[in-house]
């Protein structure tokens, strides 16, 4: 979809201002490195990192928060929300939501299958319903619930968007490295992944060449342009192709359809939508050639601008002495050892400029990013079909930065007590969740008290 702003922000305009960003962020500038040397906790929940282009962050923002519509956008047919600003509000716009999605599977031979035939693993709770093409008088039906067949069923939370272009900034290395520091018995898995769609500003990402996953409850997304590409299209049915190197990337353009696995053909005579086919051909309207070869499609583009551009949650102060304080110190114990996967290690979280940011940012999320069995809470659901029991319960580790603006927890979702998220760690997370039910009351109490700082 071509999107007017207040600034008249065009397709072209997007390349010079994300170029703009790019050097910005590479060269310094003037006031960048005072900027980027700025401590988190400066910053107001929703606010854009320093030295963002104030007039590109709006306009990226408004995008974010618009809804979608199904005749002029292509919305559905069959979808989760009709904005990214529907699910990611809590505390500001770009937060955790209260929406859980669902996702099912089975296991077959011992193995996970997500039933792709019938759209699995991720089962989209709306429909567009009866929509008209012509004189075709069409629908677009809704996915069952229960899928046929499924026999495991898992809720997905909404996770919160603050400060990880942060994280996107980060080489493999880091991740790497944050694998390595941990004890052997609670140590996480490294996902690495094909990047379906790489974004123009890393010149480290190509289509194709694997990239550690750090993004999702599975850590199996490996940027923000990808991630933003695959929820327009999962959680929102809109398609989209991008330029990339002077070739057109087709990797989001195929429509979700009901019951069935995707596809933009017709369906009982049927097309997919309102708006027949890829709902933005980005790709083929413009041939990706000239000041177009190497640019992601302006909705996809804008979403990733905003995310990569989040300032990161800022942490409360705790002052010496304080219930706070002891919980802090209480929460790297070796009797609880939350530290050894919620991490904030100094030397490795440190921006670099890929994706525009600014580089010299140092910022404590309180997680690894990486994959740990986690037993008995984790999802039971596969990556990728053929997955076996072991790694379906493998989730990545939640970022705890910001905690104090959230409500739900875990997962999907199922508790807001912060005790009772802890003492549900299994797995790799079991020995926590028993040294915290081992606490004194007043001990544990002073643990949930930090925890409301972050």
């Amino acid at each position: 979809m071509h999107r007017t702003f207040a600034s008249n922000w065009t397709r072209v305009s997007i390349v010079s201002l994300l170029t703009c960003s790019a050097a910005l962020a590479s060269i310094g500038c003037s006031a960048g490195e005072d900027q980027a040397a700025q401590s988190e906790s400066e910053a107001l929940l929703g606010d854009a990192l320093p030295g963002t282009n104030a007039t590109t962050f709006a306009d990226a923002k408004a995008n974010f928060a618009e809804v979608e519509n199904a005749a002029a956008d292509g919305l559905g047919p069959i979808f989760n929300a009709n904005a990214c600003g529907s699910c990611h509000q809590n505390g500001a716009l770009g937060g955790a939501g209260q929406q859980i999605e669902s996702r099912y599977g089975t296991l077959t031979g011992g193995v996970f299958n997500s039933l792709a035939s019938t759209g699995g693993s991720l089962r989209q709770l709306f429909g567009i319903g009866g929509f008209n093409i012509g004189s075709l008088n069409c629908n677009s039906g809704v996915d069952a619930n229960p899928a046929a067949g499924a026999t495991i069923f898992a809720g997905r939370l909404t996770t919160p968007l603050f400060g990880l272009g942060l994280v996107d900034s980060l080489p493999d290395s880091a991740f790497d490295t944050l694998a390595s520091r941990e004890p052997t018995a609670i140590r996480g898995v490294v996902n690495r992944f094909a990047i379906a769609l790489p974004n123009p500003l890393d010149s480290a990402q190509h289509t194709g060449a694997t990239r550690v996953g750090r993004f999702g409850w599975k850590a199996n997304v490996p940027s923000l342009a990808q991630f933003s590409a695959d929820a327009y299209l999962n959680e929102m049915g809109i398609t989209t192709t991008s330029c990339i190197n002077g070739a057109a990337n087709t990797a989001f353009a195929t429509e979700n359809r009901a019951n069935h696995a995707p596809s933009n053909a017709l369906i009982n005579g049927c097309p997919d939508d309102a708006k027949p086919g890829t709902d933005d051909d980005f790709a083929t309207e413009t041939g990706c050639t000239g000041a177009n070869s190497n640019i992601l499609q302006d909705d996809v583009a804008n979403f990733t601008f905003f995310m990569a551009h989040l300032a990161p949650p800022a942490p409360i102060a705790i002052q010496a002495g304080t219930a706070q304080d002891r919980g802090r110190t209480l929460f790297s114990s070796t009797t609880l050892g939350c530290n050894g996967c919620h991490r904030s290690d100094s030397d490795v979280f440190r921006s670099t400029s890929a994706g525009g940011i600014p580089a010299g940012i140092v910022f404590a999320p309180f997680s690894d990013f990486l994959a740990h069995d986690m037993g008995a809470l984790g999802d039971q659901i596969g990556i990728n079909d053929g997955d076996s029991v072991a790694a379906t319960r493998r989730m990545r580790t939640a970022p705890l930065w910001g905690l104090h603006s959230r409500n739900k927890l875990l997962h999907d979702g199922r508790v807001t007590d912060r005790g009772a998220a802890i003492l549900a760690h299994a797995g790799q997370g079991a020995a926590a969740s028993a040294g915290y039910a081992a606490l004194p009351l007043a001990s544990q109490n002073d643990l949930l008290a930090y925890l409301n700082t972050l």
